[in-house]
């Protein structure tokens, strides 16, 4: 189990976090959300021990991470961090890179290694590329099959995704937390992509000026989310009076409400349009199977 406890960091007199507690299980995949600038990146580096604590403890089973006062290599052995920087070796192979760490005196297993770490992160086609070669997203999928291939308890993603093209994206996260489920290993990950989020987090925090703001499953937090930030991580949201927030999918087109209103601009979505309404001076948003007309006068009613 992964603990912290009572963190507290800033830089030079800039506060950055402060009294941070939370556990993440052996096994969990864990994330990490919040606005830029609120310190999610700056978290995952005093994780794997880059900074030292103002205040506070971090553990991983009963062994304490330390910063560099205390270690003259960043990072203890059994974890992993895997930055938006990748740290590479351009004038090798994709291969290479992978294996760098690995021992050579069992070819054939380091060879396996390779070619297993290959397929979860789809890069089987530039095994003997050169990593200069590649595109960022492709580097980005070498750093992470590199970080994993030498069996971390724990590994670290900063934004993992971020480099890579949206028809890869979905596949990808399937392939690699999918593996990392498999294998028992520990992954924490800094994102501001709910995408990352709902289909593979068992928790997740939202860090908000210094603290953490909301704890809990993304269902938790999808379902109930007690303000305007935690509910625009998610989604379109809309904040009617006397009834707080609501996503567009919980408004419906009626024959009669009280909520009247006016459609300004219907916005094509694929299987559905979005549709921008009018209600008493205040925009809100609502999921239609089908475009409205400008200037139609509609009734919505909500659905939970």
């Amino acid at each position: 189990m992964l603990q912290v406890k009572n963190l507290t960091f800033s830089y030079k007199k800039q506060p950055v976090l402060d009294a941070i507690n939370f556990c993440v299980n052996a096994g969990e995949h864990f994330s990490i959300i919040g606005e830029s600038g609120s310190g999610k990146s700056t978290l995952l580096k005093l994780l794997y021990g880059t900074y030292d604590l103002n205040k506070g403890h971090i553990f991983w089973k009963e062994n304490e991470i330390l910063g560099p006062k205390y270690h003259l290599i960043t990072g203890p052995d059994y974890m992993k961090y895997v930055a938006q920087e990748f740290d590479l070796m351009p004038f090798i192979t994709v291969s290479e890179n992978i294996g760098a760490f690995l021992s050579n005196f069992y070819p054939e297993e380091k060879q396996a290694r390779i070619n297993e770490l290959l397929e979860v992160v789809e890069l089987q086609p530039f095994a003997h590329t050169k990593v200069k070669e590649l595109s960022g997203g492709q580097k980005q999928r070498v750093a992470i099959a590199r970080a994993i291939a030498k069996w971390p308890e724990v590994i670290l993603l900063d934004e993992p995704f971020s480099h890579i093209d949206n028809f890869r994206k979905q596949s990808l996260r399937r392939s690699l937390f999918r593996y990392l489920k498999e294998k028992n290993i520990t992954c924490i990950v800094s994102t501001h992509d709910k995408e990352d989020v709902l289909s593979f987090s068992d928790q997740m925090i939202v860090l908000h000026e210094t603290k953490i703001m909301a704890k809990g499953t993304p269902q938790e937090l999808f379902k109930n989310p007690k303000n305007k930030l935690i509910a625009s991580f998610f989604d379109e949201f809309n904040e009617l009076d006397h009834i707080g927030i609501t996503y567009p999918h919980q408004l419906k087109k009626v024959d009669a409400s009280p909520l009247r209103g006016i459609v300004t601009q219907s916005f094509f979505k694929g299987h559905y349009y979005l549709i921008e309404v009018n209600l008493n001076g205040k925009s809100i948003f609502f999921e239609h199977d089908e475009a409205l007309k400008k200037n139609e006068s509609i009734c919505l009613s909500i659905t939970r």
